[in-house]
């Protein structure tokens, strides 16, 4: 058996080894990217995340604070909450839902509940509200929270027009809404809240 191994050993061919030639990397390769070019990518990914967020918090979702005191029980001062924009895309704001909007006495914005929408009636009398002859439920409200009519009214009817909507804070008797500058156009609401 030995000599077999040395028999093979003996016909194996004997190779030299010759050195590999690997051609140089270039200049820029050894380097990597310039200082310029990363500068570049940067900039554009910069520019890109900035495009984005404003696309998506003007047209899809957003977060807001509340601020003062009209929403109170549903929502608090200070609370944050997101608004999807995206929604009245595609339907109208519903009754009872809970909705931001440019405020049409102040010039700035509001959360308030969508309480009558276009084609409705809206009778305030004794406190309560009436929606098309029927009286409101209203579970979202602390118990026993009256709504008055505006000022020295004893009551207040209000008939919704079309793309109109009637509106009021939860806190009926800390809340500038409806009551006071009358029902709000679609134009003006700006989403819904998500709670």
């Amino acid at each position: 058996m030995d000599a077999n191994w040395n028999l093979n050993m003996l016909n194996t061919p004997q190779v030299a080894a010759e050195p590999v030639i690997v051609p140089a990397a270039s200049k820029a390769l050894r380097r990597g990217p310039s200082l310029l070019r990363q500068t570049f990518q940067c900039l554009c990914v910069g520019v890109l995340a900035l495009a984005s967020y404003l696309i998506i918090s003007q047209y899809f979702v957003t977060t807001v604070e509340v601020v003062g005191s009209s929403m109170i029980p549903t929502l608090r001062n200070a609370d944050h909450y997101l608004l999807n924009r995206w929604v009245y895309h595609f339907r109208q704001p519903q009754r009872k839902e809970v909705v931001v909007l440019r405020d049409p006495s102040g010039g700035c914005f509001a959360v308030k509940r969508v309480i009558g929408v276009a084609g409705d009636s809206v009778y305030l009398k004794d406190g309560f509200v009436y929606l098309n002859g029927q009286k409101l439920d209203e579970p979202y409200l602390e118990r026993n929270t009256p709504t008055f009519a505006n000022g020295k009214l004893k009551d207040q009817l209000i008939l919704c027009g079309k793309d109109q909507f009637f509106v009021l804070g939860d806190n009926r008797m800390n809340s500038a809404d409806s009551r006071i500058y009358g029902p709000v156009p679609r134009d003006n609401i700006l989403g819904l809240v998500v709670r």
